[in-house]
């Protein structure tokens, strides 16, 4: 195995808060890459102390090139197993110590606006939705947001922008005309 900058850096991981309400996830996870040997030791060590000596992770191969059998990690070795029947946005963490441990896992390219949503809706304690039902809702806001932005540069570069608001006559600042208000 090689040492990459990847794997000098920490896990980039949000995790529900301790509490009891069960979720379908316990946060979500966003490598750098899609090379498990140099992403799974920083993600192992960095759930060590939570979930206690993660053993086996199990992966969807349809997002992994290459998934190895083991996995050296800090102190131990983690066995990896690929499933085609697993949602392909998620791995599942064992350990001896809690049990399981569900992440939703962000592709590496993901924009970061993007990333910190989905980060944050996988960590929601007792939320319901599922890694691929994440992800499907983050498509479907990230599209808007893209037909947004391109629909307001061609409003602007259309003439079509409204004038600025004019400024107060004492204090300089923009005054906006609220409908049945009156102005005196």
């Amino acid at each position: 195995m090689t040492t990459t900058l990847a794997s000098l850096l920490s896990a980039r991981l949000s995790l529900t808060p301790k509490t009891t309400l069960a979720g379908l996830l316990d946060g979500a996870w966003w490598p750098r890459s899609y090379d498990l040997d140099v992403e799974l030791p920083p993600l192992v060590d960095a759930l060590e102390e939570r979930f206690g000596r993660i053993t086996r992770v199990a992966v969807n191969p349809t997002h992994w090139p290459v998934v190895p059998h083991k996995v050296a990690v800090t102190g131990h070795t983690v066995h990896v197993g690929w499933f085609t029947e697993q949602d392909p946005d998620k791995m599942i963490l064992l350990s001896y110590a809690v049990g399981r441990c569900d992440l939703l896992v962000i592709p590496p390219e993901t924009e970061p606006a993007s990333a910190a949503r989905l980060m944050t809706a996988a960590a929601l304690p007792g939320s319901i939705l599922a890694a691929g039902a994440l992800m499907s809702d983050e498509a479907t806001i990230s599209r808007r947001i893209r037909n947004a932005r391109g629909s307001e540069d061609a409003w602007e570069t259309d003439g079509g922008a409204a004038p600025a608001p004019p400024r107060h006559p004492l204090i300089g600042a923009r005054t906006i005309p609220i409908p049945g208000m009156l102005r005196r």
